[in-house]
């Protein structure tokens, strides 16, 4: 295991070493998850997951009706709860 060491500035800002990043492959808007631990500190980069690769990740569990088919589905039922409120 690699030691890096980070100061920490004024605000509470860190500069993450460069052979960390490029270890964990961290580029500039990633995200990072900070656990705390008693009085460990873990700092895990959260994955961005492009939609396309979540194509068929799930199940299709009936087949898609189509984009006009799911407005008429969501205009009548706030049509639904419009009229329910009202009473």
């Amino acid at each position: 295991m690699a030691a890096n060491i980070a100061t920490v500035t004024s605000k509470g800002q860190i500069t993450i070493p460069k052979e960390v990043r490029q270890t964990l492959d961290i580029k500039e808007k990633d995200r990072l998850l900070f656990l705390v631990e008693g009085d460990r500190l873990t700092v895990i980069p959260l994955r961005h997951c492009p939609l396309s690769e979540l194509y068929g990740a799930l199940p299709a569990i009936k087949p898609y009706p189509g984009h006009e088919a799911i407005r008429k589905a969501i205009q009548s039922e706030l049509g639904e709860n419009m009229i329910r409120e009202t009473e």
